[in-house]
């Protein structure tokens, strides 16, 4: 077999990247997104593409997040894994894939290469999570009225929240950071992705009883892809009076209010009570997303 070939490309020959067929549909999923042609790479033999990555950061990110778009022609696993293992930057890999995807032959034969690719590369599966997107055509839930709503500014406020919320928490992410470094590092990266996107720090809001008993917080927010709903975080003493699905529609209906003609959402998949918040809220699942970290 002809040696393969691993090189970045550049402005001159970004065309490149496209010429590897897209099974997943990843590109138009990622239609939204702008990739620099240097945090794309590509495996070449006899100057054909059998293997493709794409690394993603924000306008202001000088290095990239993660990896959101990775490719392997049929046969080539061996290539798309030397391309991930010899890449400059190993950040984390997120794999997207079409709803359903394990239902249907093709689509569950080529996420199946991508998921061994990147294994091979050293890679491990963190959690599978579902995206969502709302828009007007699925209805806007009733508002409920059990909780006061109040923005706060002192950040230090909300790491407390934050970490009352990580001391008992279903999320993969959270609970990573946990093994990693405590409950307060968790806090921090939730505060730190918090301040990451682009929308107003004025936006956070902390709810609470009547009464004035902490419930938890809601940050509506703004990523690349569009308005989203952040984070949802219910401390423990408040769970197990659904408050989480209020937390949702008054996140929802605040982003409505400022402007707002679809609204993105995810949680792991794993997180069955919040996943059925969002299906009762109006959010169909858009995307399956699976999360890959380094190491064991």
């Amino acid at each position: 077999m002809t040696e393969t070939v691993i090189r970045a490309l550049s402005e001159s020959d970004a065309d490149l990247f496209h010429t590897l067929p897209d099974p997943l549909g990843i590109g138009r999923a990622l239609s939204h997104v702008t990739h620099r042609p240097e945090w794309q790479r590509v495996a070449l033999r006899d100057g054909r593409v059998v293997a493709r990555a794409a690394w993603w950061g924000g306008e202001n990110d000088t290095s990239p997040v993660n990896v959101n778009w990775f490719d392997v022609a049929e046969g080539e696993e061996e290539a798309g894994a030397e391309l991930l293992r010899t890449a400059p930057h190993q950040v984390d890999y997120e794999l997207l894939l079409p709803p359903g995807w394990r239902d249907d032959s093709a689509l569950r034969a080529a996420g199946e290469a991508r998921i061994r690719a990147a294994e091979a590369a050293g890679m491990r599966i963190l959690v599978e999570r579902f995206r969502y997107r709302w828009t007007p055509g699925n209805g806007l839930p009733e508002r409920r009225a059990r909780l006061v709503y109040r923005p706060e500014p002192d950040d230090e406020v909300i790491l407390d929240i934050l970490r009352r919320v990580h001391s008992t928490t279903l999320d993969a992410h959270a609970l990573r950071a946990i093994e990693q470094g405590g409950i307060d590092q968790a806090a921090r990266e939730e505060l730190e992705f918090f301040h990451w996107c682009p929308s107003p720090r004025e936006w956070w809001r902390v709810a609470e009883t009547p009464e004035g008993e902490l419930v938890g917080l809601h940050i509506p927010a703004h990523v690349p892809a569009g308005p989203c709903v952040d984070f949802i975080g219910v401390v423990p003493e408040a769970r197990g009076h659904g408050y989480a699905y209020d937390l949702l529609t008054e996140c929802l209906h605040f982003l409505v209010e400022h402007g707002a003609e679809s609204v993105l959402g995810a949680t792991d998949q794993s997180n069955v009570p919040m996943a059925k918040h969002f299906a009762r809220a109006g959010f169909p699942v858009i995307q399956e997303r699976i999360d890959f970290v380094h190491g064991a």
